[in-house]
């Protein structure tokens, strides 16, 4: 798995998802003017963007731990305090901001409930922290399809079902585990639009996190056997992908 990709490769890949998710998480934590909020794993801005125009650049910050993707947040928002880092040992103080939101990226933190305790140190007391994974673990994340279509190829692909946080109340017993209070587990779903299969599928040659890494790994033969049995399962013309994510809205 790798997100030491381009910026572009990643927006290609998930942001046309992650954007339209971005809107509906941050109706979802209840950001408002006037509060400071922590973008944690910010990847190449999805969720930053929304919080500045809803709160300005001034009162947000970000951290990521690819440098490529830090870089091209740090262009798009000059003023945002944007660090690279990890979710696990965040360099804010405590009690700095008044929201602390993870858009897809808990299942990827080294240790979980490590990086939400972190997130709720920084929360000053009552404050939002709220995170969301896909529900890879299910039949409604974004990434269905493809890996229905890896395990029937090839039973023992790791996949990411069992990513933390991916099956359903996952993300709550990760929550209560890194002492948050007033879980609100929910499920939020954005739907896209592909013009062809060929526009579905390309991105996952981008090597872009484990779906992308997989597909780095196979020879010719078998990316061709993978993408014949994608496409089975899809249209040829447009056609539209709903994709859902678990989320939880804690307080600190």
């Amino acid at each position: 798995m790798s997100f030491a990709v381009a910026a572009d490769a990643y927006g290609r890949f998930m942001g046309r998802y992650a954007e339209p998710l971005a809107v509906q998480f941050v109706e979802l934590a209840g950001v408002r003017a006037g509060q400071q909020a922590l973008d944690v794993g910010c990847g190449p801005g999805a969720l930053t963007a929304e919080l500045v125009q809803r709160l300005g650049s001034a009162a947000v910050c970000a951290i990521d731990p690819s440098e490529p993707f830090v870089a091209a947040a740090q262009a798009r928002f000059p003023d945002v305090d944007v660090r690279l880092g990890v979710a696990e040992h965040l360099p804010f103080p405590d009690d700095s901001v008044d929201l602390a939101l993870a858009q897809l990226v808990v299942h990827f933190m080294t240790d979980p409930v490590a990086g939400l305790t972190e997130m709720a140190r920084v929360t000053r007391p009552g404050g939002v922290v709220a995170a969301c994974v896909w529900d890879h673990a299910g039949d409604s994340g974004p990434l269905a399809t493809f890996w229905r279509a890896v395990h029937e190829l090839d039973p023992d692909a790791p996949g990411e079902a069992d990513l933390a946080g991916a099956r359903e109340g996952h993300l709550a017993q990760l929550s209560e585990a890194a002492g948050l209070a007033q879980i609100e587990p929910t499920k939020l779903t954005v739907r896209v639009g592909f013009a062809s299969f060929e526009d579905w599928w390309e991105p996952f040659t981008l090597g872009v996190g484990p779906a992308g890494a997989y597909v780095a790994r196979l020879d010719e033969p078998k990316r061709d056997a993978l993408r014949a049995r994608c496409a089975q399962g899809l249209p040829s013309s447009s056609f539209v992908i709903a994709a859902s994510a678990w989320c939880v809205r804690a307080r600190s």
